[in-house]
C-alpha cells in the first residue's frame, strides 16, 4: 500500500514538473523576449528624454548670448522647442525598432515590410515636402535666432506680435486680435522691430 502511495506521488509530481517546464520553456521564448524588448525600450526612453531635457536646460541657463534680458527668454523657448524636437525623433525611433523587434519575435519576415516601408517612406516624401520644408524652415529660423515669441514682426503680408514659435508654424497676433498661423517654408522674410542692431 505504502509503495503504490509513493508511486502515485511520483507521477503527480512528475506530471507538474513537467507541465510547468514546458510552461517556462514556452514563457522563455518570444513572450519573455517580448518583455525584455519592451523594458529596453522603456529604459532607453526614459535616459535618452532626461539627458535631452538636462543637456536643453543646461544650454537654457548657460550665458551663449550677452546682452538684455529678453535674450536669455529667447533662448529658453529655443532650448525648450529643440528639447522637444529632440524627444519627439528620440521616441519615434525607439518605439519604431521596438515594434520591429516585437514582429520579429512573432516570426514575421521583416525584409518584406522594410522594403515596403521604404517605396511608402519615398511617396510619403514626395507628398510631404512642404512639411519637411516647414520643419526645416524652423530649424534654421530658431538657430539663427531671426524672432521670439513676444516680437514685433511684419512677416509675410502680417504684422502683430509673436505668440508661438513652433517648428512648423508660427503663430502672430495682429493689431485687431486675429491670430495669424503662418507656415514657416512661406517665410522667406521678416521684419523684426524687437531685435536692436
Amino acid at each position: 500500500m505504502r509503495a503504490n502511495i509513493h508511486l502515485v506521488d511520483a507521477l503527480n509530481t512528475s506530471g507538474v514538473s513537467g507541465h510547468t517546464q514546458k510552461l517556462w520553456d514556452w514563457f522563455s521564448g518570444p513572450p519573455l523576449h517580448i518583455i525584455v524588448i519592451f523594458l529596453i525600450a522603456l529604459i532607453g526612453q526614459r535616459l535618452g528624454s532626461r539627458a535631452i531635457t538636462k543637456t536643453m536646460n543646461r544650454l537654457a541657463s548657460a550665458d551663449l548670448i550677452p546682452g538684455p534680458g529678453n535674450m536669455a527668454a529667447r533662448q529658453k523657448e529655443r532650448a525648450k522647442t529643440t528639447g522637444t524636437v529632440l524627444s519627439s525623433t528620440l521616441n519615434a525611433v525607439i518605439w519604431v525598432i521596438t515594434l520591429g523587434m516585437v514582429l520579429g519575435e512573432f516570426g514575421l519576415n521583416l525584409g518584406p515590410l522594410i522594403a515596403s516601408a521604404g517605396v511608402i517612406g519615398v511617396a510619403l516624401g514626395l507628398g510631404a515636402q512642404t512639411i519637411v520644408r516647414d520643419v526645416l524652415s524652423g530649424l534654421f529660423m530658431l538657430v539663427e535666432d531671426q524672432y521670439g515669441v513676444g516680437d514685433k514682426v511684419e512677416v509675410l503680408d502680417v504684422s502683430g506680435i509673436v505668440e508661438k514659435v513652433g517648428l512648423r508654424i508660427t503663430t502672430v497676433r495682429d493689431s485687431q486680435g486675429t491670430l495669424w498661423y503662418l507656415r514657416n517654408g512661406e517665410i522667406l522674410k521678416v521684419g523684426n522691430h524687437s531685435q536692436s542692431g
